[in-house]
């Protein structure tokens, strides 16, 4: 008499956002989409006043490739220090409460920036697209700020029983 028998194996594998070097997770979450987003709106506002050769004012558009620049640069080094987690490594300064303040100086900076580009553009289309792009950018960032503001700022529970 034959017998036969039949093994399964089943393997379950668990990702979870603590461990590993590179938080994948945050690519596809809330936050890490609208830094994305920026850095992209942001990029393509700059090239889009840089490529331009029909200036009419040098100053202004300095000015705003400047401010979209750096913004740039630093939106995207918050997207990679939450995606490399370094928040969790360099515990002496408050990430938070930092990138609450540079996406308000940023909003604001890119707003004015964006008018500026808006009122000297003249009718090229270059600057025309650069500035509806830096305001797209700046409507990103005040989302930011206002997720970034419930988180730092939210409601305190309150809970003073006598």
């Amino acid at each position: 008499m034959s017998h036969t028998v039949v093994t399964t194996t089943t393997t379950t594998t668990t990702s979870s956002s603590d461990g590993g070097f590179c938080n994948i997770a945050y690519v596809r979450s809330f936050q890490g989409l609208l830094k994305i987003g920026q850095v992209v709106t942001l990029l393509i506002a700059f090239l889009c006043v840089h490529c331009e050769q029909r200036w009419t004012d040098y100053s202004a558009f300095r000015y705003f490739e400047v401010v979209t620049a750096w913004f740039l640069i630093v939106f995207f080094f918050f997207f990679l220090m939450h995606l490399f987690r370094l928040q969790s490594k360099i515990t002496c300064i408050n990430w938070t409460l930092t990138e609450f303040l540079h996406y308000a100086v940023g909003g604001i900076l890119v707003f004015i920036a964006s008018i500026v580009v808006a009122v000297k553009s003249y009718g090229i289309s270059g600057l025309i697209a650069g500035s509806v792009f830096g305001f797209m950018a700046t409507f990103l960032i005040a989302i930011s700020i206002w997720t970034s503001y419930k988180v730092t700022c939210g409601s305190q529970p309150t809970g003073a029983a006598v």
